[in-house]
């Protein structure tokens, strides 16, 4: 029961960040975005993998990586624009 109520919060995340965007409340650059993309996923993740699910692993895996790599390149470009 407490995984089921976990893994639909990491959906309502994810979905929540999607429809943020589309709804132009968050802009695909914004570190919320980012990070409700990469925690829901995550946690997708994780429960797609001990129910031994792979189709669903991978592509909430390569959410997740995608969103890591766009939070980090985020993070840096900020930090870039700071130290000018």
């Amino acid at each position: 029961m407490v995984g089921q109520l976990i893994s639909l919060c990491g959906a309502a995340m994810v979905l929540f960040a999607y429809g943020a965007h589309q709804m132009g409340r968050l802009s695909r650059q914004s570190l919320l975005y980012l990070s409700l993309n990469l925690v829901g996923a995550g946690i997708l993740t994780v429960f797609a993998l001990r129910a031994r699910q792979a189709g669903l692993a991978v592509m909430e895996g390569a959410w997740a990586v995608i969103s890591l790599v766009a939070l980090l390149a985020s993070g840096s470009a900020r930090s870039n624009s700071r130290s000018r």
